[in-house]
């Protein structure tokens, strides 16, 4: 018996061995693709961890994480215009890949994407960041639940913030970022029109009113939303509409009350890509439904090409 369980001690420490080995010499971090703000302190300045604030430029430069660097979501190279529709996926994403390297991140480097954390619309630039590396074919990455509102709003035992801030700015160790572009993630008109006739499932994420044709985006050509498609405005997935994502249980109420399965072909738009990310995140990573799909160009580039709507409330001025 003492023979046994020598032989497998020594076999349990040949894998751990191998393990770390085909690990580079480093454990991986195990994340989900929602962390909360103790999982991003514990794990904060690991060298395998890069934080990305996605908040404008001044905004970080006044304060922000320790560690953490800057990739303002305007206008550090996430989207591009494309046939007079600013908002999409860079068809060359290169120079993209470039500006990701430039951030101390390559195949290895597991990265956090922290928002303002204000409202929803925060947390969408979050997730469409976050779509953004999953096309790039990088899986290693996670939202912070809540963003920098979460972040600052722990107090400790005096009630003064618990986690600290910075002014300076982070200088990142220039990194080659390579990517395996998923094209199968990109979607686009003819796409759209194609799972129309099959039946699958198309979600609005935008609110209710633009989905119902009262209002529109002042970039959309017509009112109205993309014949046959449900809609789960993004402000319901999160609570109150602000930073934190709802809990599973609540968003498959959610879902059931506005029609939409939890599995099979989706496809999510919004009035661009950003609306969208917010439940394509959700049903991809907290669904576990990898048929879910976003159509990054949505609304703004289906009427831009002049594609039919339905407007369900007539409203004309």
């Amino acid at each position: 018996m003492k023979k046994h369980k020598n032989i497998f001690r020594t076999y349990l420490c040949l894998a751990i061995v191998l393990s770390v080995s085909i690990l580079g010499g480093r454990m991986a971090i195990a994340a989900d693709p929602l962390v909360d703000v103790r999982w991003l302190t514990a794990n904060a300045g690991k060298p395998e961890v890069v934080i990305i604030d996605t908040r404008i430029q001044s905004t970080y430069s006044s304060s922000h994480i320790p560690g953490a660097v800057s990739s303002g979501y305007v206008k550090s190279g996430w989207r591009m215009f494309k046939n007079g529709v600013f908002g999409v996926f860079p068809d060359d994403p290169s120079k993209l890949a470039i500006h990701i390297g430039s951030l101390g991140i390559d195949s290895n480097t597991h990265v956090v994407l922290v928002a303002a954390g204000r409202s929803s619309a925060d947390m969408a630039i979050a997730a469409r960041v976050y779509w953004s590396f999953k096309v790039l074919g990088h899986d290693k990455v996670s939202i912070l639940n809540g963003g920098m509102q979460a972040y600052q709003a722990e107090l400790d035992a005096q009630g003064k913030p618990a986690n600290p801030l910075v002014e300076s700015a982070t200088i990142a160790e220039t990194k080659v970022f390579g990517f395996a572009l998923r094209k199968d993630m990109l979607v686009n008109e003819e796409d759209v029109k194609s799972a129309q006739d099959r039946g699958v499932t198309l979600v609005d994420s935008r609110t209710s009113d633009q989905y119902l044709g009262v209002n529109r985006h002042k970039k959309a050509k017509a009112s109205g939303t993309i014949p046959g498609a449900k809609n789960i405005p993004y402000t319901w997935l999160m609570v109150n509409g602000g930073g934190l994502f709802r809990s599973k249980n609540n968003m498959e109420v959610l879902y059931s009350a506005a029609g939409v399965p939890l599995n099979g072909e989706h496809i999510y738009f919004g009035n661009t890509g950003d609306l969208a990310a917010v439940g394509w995140f959700v049903s991809y990573e907290m669904f576990g439904n990898k048929k879910a799909k976003m159509y990054d160009g949505s609304v703004i580039a289906w009427t831009a090409k002049d594609l039919p709507v339905e407007q369900k409330i007539k409203i004309t001025d």
